[in-house]
């Protein structure tokens, strides 16, 4: 639970303190006044990172640094500080203690629901890929490091391959047999989350939409999972021609997605508006629900505008979901937002 926060030529604000309550707090102000902004430092405090921003673009215009202080838990204090001058770096202090990276252990497990995720259905694939691979970050301690690499890696290869001298297979192996290894690794993770998720979103989706659509979340892997890093370093050898045509890697978990299916059909194809907010409002709850399982924690909750693009019946449903974690919601209407809740929230005004 964050009890205050102070920003210091962060974004929008040169010196602000915010206090919060350990329940739900709204964020209500006009178009610009920041409220995003304030949203983006609790996630950069929990997570270390922003969700739409580098390090660098969240000091203030002209500021040599960033500082973010907040008091967790009524005890811990948390202190991040941004750098862009006289060389950009990242900086934590934990009850003292300085860390240059913020581990699993020491993050503050955190479900964001912003504009964007209303687009994962019908958005590009690599909106799916990040919505797995962020929640997989915030459960498996190694897989960010698996990420990174598996990035680094496939970066390397592909400007082998934009070479105006074509590499050979005996070059690339090196780069293929390391890709396999982490692509199987990720491929797996995936496929098992994947899994967790689709075991509770047929349940979760009737009790929100309150009918009785079968629903169905899968992961296409392009490999069989238990012998992924073969198929997949064979894969990566017979692709070389086309690979090295086309500039970049086609084989691997980069290229791969998850479908939903409703009633057996292609919910990207079919499903409504009102059919795919429902979907990713059980996809967050369940976030929210195997974050709380896996880091024995219950996790922040963040709604970035978007309780105004539920109707009346999903607001209901995500206020009896969110009673039990601290949220943070912001609105240009706090009326909309407060009228759901019975007891008193934190109203923070901005503008």
């Amino acid at each position: 639970m964050i009890a205050n926060l102070r920003l210091q030529n962060f974004r929008s604000y040169t010196d602000e303190t915010f206090e919060f309550s350990p329940a739900v707090n709204i964020i209500v102000g006009p178009n610009a006044s920041g409220k995003t902004n304030l949203l983006e430092a609790i996630l950069v405090l929990a997570r270390g990172s922003s969700y739409r921003a580098k390090d660098t673009e969240l000091v203030a215009f002209g500021k040599p640094w960033a500082r973010v202080d907040s008091l967790v838990d009524d005890a811990d204090t948390r202190v991040i500080k941004l750098v862009n001058e006289p060389v950009p770096g990242k900086n934590y202090e934990l009850s003292g203690k300085p860390y240059k990276r913020l581990s699993l252990a020491h993050s503050l497990p955190t479900v964001l629901f912003e504009p964007n995720n209303l687009q994962l259905l019908h958005g590009s694939p690599d909106g799916r890929r990040n919505y797995l691979d962020e929640l997989l970050e915030q459960q498996v301690a190694n897989y960010g490091t698996a990420r990174r690499n598996y990035r680094r890696i496939l970066a390397q290869r592909n400007a082998l391959l934009k070479r105006a001298k074509k590499p050979t297979n005996e070059e690339l192996f090196p780069w293929n047999l390391r890709l396999s290894e982490f692509g199987a690794y990720i491929a797996r993770q995936r496929t098992t989350l994947a899994e967790t998720i689709n075991a509770r979103l047929d349940e979760k989706y009737k009790e929100l939409a309150t009918r009785k659509t079968a629903t169905e979340l899968i992961y296409d892997a392009q490999f069989p999972v238990d012998s992924y890093e073969t198929h997949m370093l064979k894969k990566l050898e017979s692709n070389l021609a086309v690979d090295a045509l086309r500039g970049f890697t086609t084989a691997g978990p980069h290229r791969e997605d998850f479908r939903v299916l409703f009633d057996g059909h292609e919910a990207e194809e079919t499903a409504s508006r009102g059919e795919t907010r429902t979907l990713v409002l059980a996809l967050k709850i369940i976030e929210l629900e195997l974050l709380e399982e896996t880091r024995g924690t219950q996790p922040l909750l963040l709604l970035d505008d978007v309780f105004s693009e539920l109707d009346g019946a999903r607001r209901h449903a995500l206020t009896d979901h969110l009673k039990r974690y601290q949220t943070f919601i912001t609105t240009t209407d706090a009326d909309i937002v407060s009228k759901h809740f019975t007891d008193n929230a934190n109203i923070i005004p901005l503008g």
